[in-house]
């Protein structure tokens, strides 16, 4: 059973929950930018949560099965098509041998994710599937042409028909914890950091946001020895303005970190598309 690549949109990743524990020898955690879509993409389908599907940035992806498969679209919404007919996000869809499912642009929000019952089954690197654009590890970025095995159906069905999932807000909050380095900037930094919006630049990737808004002054201006950088740190580089690490992130870095998002929000924020504002507040 395969699904034959017709188009990708600006980038499609194959992804699943990354390569945990690795750090220590200079490789990146990775996987699902939304963790929490893709899980629920696996549960629709019947998959154990960690199987590999695919991450759709800003839609355009367009597959062709061989066989009949049972796939699930969470994430950003978008327009989906099966066999030129209408079909739902965030619900089981049945897609016949032969025939194309098309994802348009997201209304809102940025990354989608597409689960196949199965999952999809190219070879691991270091035990994970994940693509990392930063190190290049794992399979190529999806290229038309590209042909993506699907692995065996698990044992269990699904259990739902669809999922209520709340819609992606215009404005994006997030929950951070002060530190590591909160110490290295004046009290009205981190007044700042919560107090007015950033914006988020177009020079944003998985690797991680960048954002315009107000300018957060250290009390401290020596340099800061490369330390231990994880997934949703605020970094801050001279120019003053935060980048939001996400999935792959350097697992060093140069810059204090003024706080970290908290776990959970840190899908919130992979979500957001450039020129959308996200709020801080503190935890």
């Amino acid at each position: 059973m395969t699904l034959e690549v017709l188009a990708t949109g600006p980038l499609s990743t194959i992804q699943d929950l990354g390569r945990p524990g690795l750090a220590g020898i200079g490789v990146g955690t990775s996987g699902a930018a939304d963790t929490a879509s893709l899980r629920l993409a696996n549960r629709l389908v019947g998959n154990d949560e960690d199987a590999a599907a695919i991450e759709v940035t800003c839609g355009g992806l367009a597959l062709r099965a061989t066989r009949d498969v049972t796939v699930a679209l969470t994430g950003a919404p978008c327009p989906v098509t099966v066999d030129g007919r209408g079909a739902a996000a965030n619900a089981v869809l049945r897609v016949a041998a032969g025939t194309e499912l098309r994802l348009g642009v997201p209304t809102r929000g940025l990354r989608s994710y597409l689960a196949v019952r199965g999952g999809i089954d190219v070879e691991p690197v270091l035990g994970s599937r994940s693509t990392d654009v930063l190190s290049g590890l794992g399979p190529d970025p999806l290229a038309p042409g590209a042909v993506l095995p699907v692995g065996a159906a698990p044992s269990r069905f699904p259990v739902v028909d669809a999922a209520p999932v709340a819609e992606h807000p215009e404005e994006i909050v997030l929950r951070v914890q002060p530190g590591p380095r909160a110490d290295w900037f004046t009290e009205e930094a981190l007044t700042a950091l919560v107090s007015a919006p950033y914006e988020v630049t177009a020079e944003s990737n998985r690797v991680g946001m960048r954002l315009d808004g107000p300018v957060l002054e250290r009390s401290r201006n020596e340099e800061l020895p490369s330390e231990g950088m994880v997934t949703g740190a605020l970094q801050v580089p001279p120019l003053g303005t935060p980048t939001l690490f996400l999935a792959d992130h350097p697992v060093t870095g140069g810059y204090p970190v003024i706080g970290v998002v908290v776990a959970p929000d840190v899908a919130k924020a992979a979500q957001a598309r450039p020129g959308q504002r996200v709020h801080f507040r503190f935890s």
